[in-house]
Order: C-alpha cells, then structure tokens, then sequence
C-alpha cells in the first residue's frame, strides 16, 4: 500500500531520520513510537503529504486514500458540528467512479486467486460498504453514533464548531476520518483530546476498522488494544517488531542482550587475535600465522550494538513549603456560565499529602473547577484554601502559551529569581535540555519537548498543592513513568485531571468523579473506583 523508501530528513544539519525503508501494508496497525522529538510525527506528515523529506521517496498504491490527523488544533469555521461531519459524504461521486473502474477491472481480469485480484475484491467492499451507507439513509445514524461515541451531545449537532475548544473541533475532524472509511488512517497522538470513555469507544472502532492504521500514542494501554505492529525510531534510525507495544518491550530487550552478548564474544575474539599478532609480529617463524590473523580481523564482520539514547529526565519537585493539615475545603460551590450550570452545589475536602484524580465525560467541570481554586473564574459558595498553602500549576494547554520566538533558555530565565537562576543550566540538562538544545527556539520544539520545558517552570517556584490539567498530553512513556514517580515522592498535595489510566494507577488514592453537574468522592484508586462502579473497561465513565 505504501513503499517508504531511503527517507532521509534533516532539519539545520540535524539528520532526523536517516535512510529509513519500511512498508505499510493492508490492515496493518502499526504504533510508532520513541521518544519525544525521535521524528514519530514528521513521519506522519512525510506520509500526509504535509512535510518533504531531504531524500528518497514514499510510493502509494494506485487510488490510495489516507485520513490524517494532526497534533494541533482544527480550524473550523461557519459551520456547525453536524454540517462539518456531512463535508465525510463528500466523496459519493469520487466512490461512484471507484466503484465503476474497480467493476470494470475485475471484468477484464481472469488471475482470481492472485493478491491483486483479491486487494481489487476488498477495495470494491470497502467502496460498496461506504456507498451504502449513504444511499441507505443511515448516513445520519452513522455521523450521530460517530459524534456521540467521541463524546458529543445531541444537543451539540447544531452548535457552532467556532462555539468549541480547539480539542472539540480535533473530535469533529477525526469523526469525518473515521466516516469516510480511507485506506489508511494516520493519527497522532488522538487520545490527548478525549476523555476515557471516549478512548474506550475509539479502540474498539480502531480495533476493528478494515483501514491500515499508523498511530503515535503514548498511551500505553490504548497504543496496546489497537496496534498489532510496532516501529520504534530510535536516533534517526528504525526497528521494526511483528508484534503490539507490550510484546515490543519483551523482544527489544531480548534483542539488546542477544547484541550485547555476541558483540562481547567478539570482542574477545578480537583481542585474543590482537594480543597474538602484537606478540610475534616481529618473530619470522610466526610471520604467515600473523599475516593469517590480521587477514581475519580485515574480513571480521563486525558486530554492532543499537545505540541508546542515554540522556534521559530526572526531575524531582522542590519540597513542599510548610502548611496547615487542610488545604482545600469547598462547600456549596455553584459555577454558572450564562445561563448554563456546570457546577451545582458541590463540596470536597482534600488535606496535607492527599494524591487525588479528578475523572469524568470533558465538560463536566474538572478544569473549571480547578480554575476556580486558582481563582481565575468567579463563582458561588465556599472555596478555602488552607493555612500557607502555595499553588503549582500547570494547565492543559500550557504547552501551547509559550513564547514560539523565545530560546529554551530564555523562556524559563525569564521567570526565574534569586539564587536558582545559576541552576538553570543543570535544570535544564535534567530535563533533556542540554548542550546546544538551550539554544533551540521554542517553534522548533515536539510537543512533548514543549511540555517538558513548561513543567521546569513549574518547578522554577516551590509549591505545596500542584494542579496538573492534563499533564502527560505529548510526554512520551519513559517520560510519563518519570513524571509518575516524581509526583508520587512529592511530599505536598497533588490535584491530576487526566485521562490516563495507566499514569492515575498507583498514583492517587482517592477519585473525584465529576458527572452530571456533581462531583462524587471516591476512596481508593483509578480501578478501585472503576470496580466499585461495577463498570467494565471504563464504557459507563461519567454515566
């Protein structure tokens, strides 16, 4: 289906991907995964068209048709949620005149049990499928169980797309690639804009899509459930394994020590010989022996071990400033926009040392409420921060209010005072910031190398509450797991909003669900919460 060939991509004499070959076959799901700035999503966007490779070259099969999602946000504009969906149904005319070139070429073609003639059968299945659809009536029934599998609700339909965040408009986008069925699927990183349930809804839909899908997820258990192929890019170059993202693990683990001990066998190998033609390069009675071995060591095929990238983030939170036993107690809190209530009548007390997730459906209050605590927002009732209590906070698209024209450097000496701005250096080599890459301008950064640099200002200033909205969207796995760490050390208080299962388990100990205006207390963790919902594999979330 697709042929990447020898793509090279460099970016200010910085050799990105290097001479990479692989091929995208039919129903493959691969995972593309590495760390963050590897080169994942400047391969998407080679494959979309979006971006040009320095050199070599990508093929499509004839009459391909790709749907690519993008990180960033979709502009949609003067149209509502259901009228931007329909744009799906576009393509009838371009379906029809497939439909006709593919009857046409399975009538004058007699080789039945080849694989072209089978790919000819599954394209003109796939074309009839959508046509059908369309020609049914159950276009509509298909675009509502599509809006509202991504989380929206029939009362959104007919609202503007301009009315919606940028992570809503991202939904509307991926609900017409979704509908339309494309040969192949590239998403990069889809979860960042939806809540559980919809992660849920979306593996299952992905999980059993006749589409050939490449994904970069750094969501471990959905990265898990969809793909069955995994291409990690690792210092420009690329290792491909037959097999999801927890078998990965097992076999590049099993591969590195396989390297690492035939590469050692060698070595003695070498050394041996070395030693031997050092010791009688000089005696004439050994001078065909010697010349025998240096002839050996010349041929020798050398064995070579995959080059990790060492550097890696350290990142410990400063300690928490002394404070009272209660550091948030609200009573009675009502939030209104307008006319609309968000938040009605709620209470929640979390004290001194409480690790606590805020769950829920997107739109249920868990960033508003949290705006409320900074006190960005206005609203009723109690709100009391406890005695010295001091905030950290990083918001959901923090990432995203950096300065694009600033430096690494720049961006956190500007906010940085007094004696740790002689540290700023070592802070940011923790976090993968080192040598040259202070230097970098913000605009150049991947997301999660955005993300990184927005949590070292976070730590530019000792808190002892941290509110993190969504703190994992862009760090890769090594990252997250750090992150994870760090916040369960952390000897103050911590409020995560987060969709992500695997980072909450083991980090919190008690869940707010948010739901329907309300917010229910939960003790316990993530799946203590899930079991005690009676709920399998997260489908009622926020129900």
């Amino acid at each position: 289906m697709i042929s990447i060939e020898q793509i090279t991509v460099e970016f200010d004499s910085r050799r990105l991907l290097d001479n990479i070959t692989f091929l995208v076959n039919q129903k493959d799901k691969i995972g593309l995964v590495g760390r963050n700035g590897a080169g994942k999503s400047t391969l998407l966007k080679l494959i979309a068209g979006h971006e040009q490779a320095t050199s070599g070259k990508i093929v499509f099969s004839p009459d391909l048709t790709v749907g690519y999602l993008p990180q960033h946000m979709i502009h949609n504009e003067g149209t509502t949620v259901m009228q931007e969906t329909q744009k799906a149904f576009d393509r009838i005319n371009q379906l029809q005149l497939e439909i006709d070139s593919l009857t046409k070429e399975m009538s004058e073609r007699d080789d039945y049990e080849s694989d072209e003639y089978s790919e000819i059968i599954d394209k003109l299945s796939r074309a009839y499928e959508h046509m059908q659809i369309i020609d049914s009536g159950n276009f509509q029934a298909e675009m509502e169980k599509t809006l509202l599998g991504l989380g929206f609700l029939r009362s959104d339909f007919d609202r503007q797309c301009s009315e919606f965040s940028g992570g809503w408009r991202m939904r509307v986008e991926l609900a017409k690639i979704l509908l339309q069925c494309p040969d192949v699927i590239l998403l990069d990183e889809p979860t960042n804009h939806l809540d559980i349930e919809s992660i849920q809804w979306l593996e299952n839909f992905l999980a059993y899509t006749s589409s050939a899908i490449l994904l970069v997820s750094h969501d471990k258990i959905f990265i898990d459930s969809v793909t069955n192929r995994t291409i990690e890019i690792s210092l420009g170059q690329i290792h491909d394994y037959k097999v999801n993202y927890s078998k990965y693990l097992e076999l590049r683990q099993e591969r590195k020590e396989q390297q690492l001990h035939a590469y050692e066998n060698q070595q003695k190998i070498i050394q041996d010989n070395q030693a031997f033609i050092n010791r009688f390069r000089c005696t004439a009675s050994k001078a065909a022996l010697v010349q025998s071995r240096i002839k050996l060591l010349e041929k020798l095929e050398r064995v070579e071990i995959d080059i990790e990238d060492t550097s890696s983030l350290r990142l410990k939170f400063p300690p928490a400033p002394r404070s009272g036993p209660l550091h948030l107690d609200i009573d009675n809190l009502t939030k209104k926009y307008g006319d609309k209530i968000v938040l009605d009548n709620i209470g929640m007390v979390i004290n001194r040392g409480e690790k606590v997730a805020f769950v829920g459906k997107n739109g249920e209050g868990k960033s508003t409420l949290a705006k409320c605590i900074l006190q960005e927002i206005e609203y009723s009732g109690k709100l009391e921060l406890g005695y010295n209590v001091k905030i950290g906070y990083f918001a959901q698209n923090q990432p995203s209010l950096l300065d694009e024209s600033l430096s690494v450097f720049q961006t956190v000496d500007n906010v940085a005072v007094g004696d740790i701005r002689t540290r700023l250096r070592e802070i940011l080599g923790s976090f993968m910031f080192g040598g040259e890459a202070i230097e970098k301008k913000v605009k150049v950064l991947s997301g999660g190398e955005r993300s990184r640099l927005a949590m070292v200002r976070l730590l530019l200033e000792p808190a002892n509450l941290l509110i993190l909205d969504e703190p994992t969207n862009h760090l890769d796995i090594p990252s997250k797991e750090v992150l994870k760490e760090a916040i369960k050390a952390f000897d103050g208080t911590a409020i995560i909003v987060s969709h992500d299962r695997e980072f909450l388990d083991g980090l919190v100990d008690k869940v707010f669900e948010f739901g329907n205006k309300k917010v229910r207390e939960h003790i316990g963790g993530i799946y203590d919460f899930l079991q005690k919902k009676k709920i399998e594999n997260l489908n009622e979330l926020g129900v």
